[in-house]
């Protein structure tokens, strides 16, 4: 029998044809399956919209489509791409930044399965054997900690913020609301046969500091306008604590208690979320609140060393899994560690944890910039994983702007040439050398290796960081200099983060932290919104149609009535696919008819913002709206549309934004958390010239980083390592660029010269 012909060479490729996706302009594409493609292009030019917006949702919603009427409506809902045609798709696997889940009771962990296999073990080897899986499970009631109910953690009364150890009851001791002398509340103490309300509660024996604090039973009479009646005793601790834990007390009650409470480790389970039967279990003296404590890579040593023969199989499937997350860099992250405690690009390499040991083919991987938060050191571990999925026969996808991971793709799809309206086209599809050669910014940006700083600013003063010992902080001790600028580098997990995001930020809490988190209040924030635009735009409008500001906000009076100036009409049907058009009464533009009629410079209201922030730069002549649009273009953000939502933004770009408004200002020390996020390589250039800016107005800039180009570009630089989790937590080198050029124990240094070699 012979083969029958293929009727399309398509079937070996992901094909797309005049995608109009956001700032698309009709792409047509073919991607090869099976392969590595790594989409790259300056921020803003459309790469996601590619990848996500279009062959993700697409495919999605296509799988999606196969399930039961009644499975889909449990599902996420997604409208199909515009664009003529989204063919040849394979199931897809989405491996993105988004946080991993904020849910207390979310480990390392449960998120990676493995501590499925750890309580199997101790369930079926420990030490008595009990058979009993949920036994160890801080999620089911037979095995969480009855006092911190399996949380690890306890929200409880401080005594010290409760009460005046130096006072008595009688002299106003107790310092919650309510607990005037003479009152109710105050009597329940004061009353009390078994405490000396003229006794100052420093000189109280230990059993009357019990009593006020723990104490209950009997009775105490409580004088009140109707008489008197008998209440039952109960000590201020116990009683604030139920008092808050009560589902039935009021927000208000709950909002005067918080102040007086401090959450903590739970001190009966000692954080390990279990109850005492499965706390006594052991395997090999420990138990399995030690496992999870251990370092990643300190268990798999204790696993290997297990001394029960027929333990030997469940052992070496655990560490084989551990040994993955090991493998991508996480070794110094624990079982026990809260998902929520994790950045991006933590959650986004335990995600893939879980891809690796899967047995499927034909699959589409979908990567969001996964080198995000990986130094140098480490890349080559997340290139062995995206080679290792390829060559199990999958489609890889990834957005990304490190050039030591685009060398790995097999093909690459330049997007650009700009961003925003200048953007959205394909500038280069093909391999690594031939984007080299190319003369986009991508292919210009790889060639180069820039320089290191020779002349660094001098130091105007000193932030000291003393005897530092949180988390993995061995006794650290830093000088920080003020009036420059200063990279904290190191390998992940090496304690950059906690030296400077926690300790540094604790001690001088007058510090600024630029961070990537939410930015607005609401769905409808925008740009303009969170700059200070929108208020004197809209009394600009005022002023010369003699209108109301209020006719000229989307979120008010002049919003369409029909959308509730959303700008579209979302239709859901049961079991269907979501709808989503443009308001057909105001065509998207969110206001009233009424509204757009009127004009400033011959521009509507949506017309304005509706514009970049560079053609902003050339409309507005009012000083406060035009010093804010250029303040984004100063930022990189040059492409953003001052209406686009907050929401649709990348980190980086919220991170930028929140620099913006920052601007001008003299005197601040600015700590800048990885900053380079999401950053092609031909703008950091801009970022650095920014950088530069608010040192030269004045003010500190300590930026955590790791992108090469910041770092070489610093005037002081802090390594931390030698490498991550217990072996971190040191400072390994403090100096200007050009001495960890020459720091032979440093990892950044090594990789520094690396790059200047190649």
């Amino acid at each position: 029998m012979t083969d029958l012909p293929r009727t399309s060479a398509s079937h070996d490729s992901i094909v797309i044809t005049r995608a109009r996706v956001n700032n698309l302009k009709d792409v047509s594409l073919t991607i090869p399956k099976n392969q590595i493609t790594v989409f790259t292009g300056v921020s803003g030019s459309g790469k996601s919209s590619i990848v996500f917006d279009t062959i993700a949702v697409e495919a999605q919603r296509q799988l999606y489509a196969t399930f039961s009427a009644f499975i889909r409506n449990f599902l996420p809902k997604y409208e199909r791409p515009d664009a003529e045609t989204i063919a040849e798709l394979t199931t897809p696997i989405i491996v993105d930044q988004k946080p991993v889940g904020g849910n207390p009771r979310s480990t390392v962990g449960t998120m990676t399965d493995i501590y499925a296999l750890v309580r199997g073990l101790f369930a079926k080897f420990g030490d008595p054997v009990t058979d009993d899986v949920l036994l160890f499970s801080f999620n089911s009631p037979q095995g969480m900690c009855p006092d911190c109910e399996g949380l690890g953690r306890t929200i409880r009364p401080d005594v010290d913020l409760l009460v005046d150890r130096s006072k008595s009851l009688d002299e106003g001791a107790v310092l919650l609301p309510g607990f005037k002398v003479g009152g109710m509340e105050w009597q329940m103490y004061a009353g009390y046969d078994g405490l000396d309300a003229a006794k100052k509660l420093d000189d109280y024996s230990e059993a009357e500091w019990h009593t006020l604090l723990h104490g209950s039973g009997g009775k105490v009479a409580l004088s009140v306008k109707s008489g008197v009646y008998n209440a039952d005793y109960v000590g201020l601790v116990d009683r604030v604590a139920k008092q808050f834990a009560s589902p039935t007390v009021s927000q208000r009650t709950r909002d005067k208690l918080q102040p007086f409470l401090a959450e903590g480790m739970c001190p009966g389970c000692e954080g390990s979320r279990l109850s005492p039967r499965a706390r006594s279990v052991r395997i090999d003296g420990r138990t399995v609140g030690d496992w999870t404590s251990m370092q990643i890579t300190d268990l798999i040593e204790a696993l290997a060393a297990v001394s029960n023969p027929a333990a030997g199989p469940a052992a070496a499937t655990t560490r084989a899994l551990l040994q993955r997350v090991a493998d991508i860099g996480l070794g110094y992250l624990s079982l026990d560690r809260a998902t929520a405690t994790l950045s991006g690009g933590e959650g986004q390499r335990l995600k893939m944890v879980k891809h690796l040991g899967s047995s499927l083919t034909g699959v589409t991987y979908i990567f969001d910039e996964p080198s995000t938060g990986l130094h140098p050191r480490d890349v080559h571990r997340l290139n062995d994983m995206l080679v290792a999925l390829r060559d199990k026969g999958n489609t890889v996808l990834v957005v990304e702007h490190d050039p030591d991971v685009i060398v790995v793709a097999d093909h690459i799809v330049d997007v650009g040439p700009g961003a925003g309206a200048h953007g959205g086209e394909i500038v280069y599809q093909g391999d690594l050398a031939g984007l080299r050669a190319s003369g986009t910014r991508t292919g210009n940006a790889l060639a180069r290796t820039g320089t290191v700083k020779q002349r660094v600013r001098e130091a105007t003063g000193h932030l000291n960081v003393t005897g530092a010992n949180l988390h993995n902080l061995k006794n650290v001790s830093v000088s920080i200099p003020t009036g420059v600028l200063t990279a904290v580098t190191g390998v992940a997990g090496s304690g950059k983060s906690t030296l400077i995001g926690e300790v540094f930020m604790a001690e001088h809490p007058n510090a600024v932290l630029v961070d990537q988190g939410p930015i607005g209040t609401s769905s409808r924030s925008t740009p303009a919104t969170y700059l200070g635009i929108m208020d004197p735009l809209r009394k600009a409008f005022a002023q010369v149609s003699g209108l109301a500001p209020g006719l000229f906000s989307f979120n008010s009076d002049g919003a369409c009535e029909t959308c509730g100036g959303r700008g579209v009409i979302i239709t859901e049907i049961a079991h269907m696919d979501p709808v989503t058009t443009h308001c057909e009464s105001c065509h998207g533009r969110r206001f009233k008819e009424e509204v757009l009629r009127h004009h400033l410079r011959g521009k509507s209201i949506a017309d304005v913002l509706e514009l970049s922030a560079e053609e902003a730069t050339g409309f507005f002549t009012e000083k406060a709206m035009l010093t804010k649009a250029r303040a984004l273009v100063d930022v990189g953000l040059a492409y953003l549309s001052l209406g686009q939502p907050v929401s649709t933004l990348s980190g980086g770009e919220r991170q930028r934004i929140k620099l913006a408004t920052e601007l001008g200002r003299s005197g601040s020390v600015y700590v800048l958390d990885e900053p380079t996020t999401g950053l092609h390589m031909s703008d950091v250039d801009t970022l650095l010239a920014l950088m530069n800016r608010f040192v030269d107005d004045g003010n500190t800039v300590i930026a955590i980083e790791h992108n090469l180009d910041v770092v070489q570009q610093a005037d002081w630089i802090i390594d931390m390592g030698p490498d991550g989790g217990r072996d971190g937590g040191e400072v390994v080198f403090t100096g200007t660029p050009e001495e960890l050029l020459k720091a032979e124990k440093s990892l950044t240094g090594e990789f520094l010269r690396r790059y200047h070699e190649r």
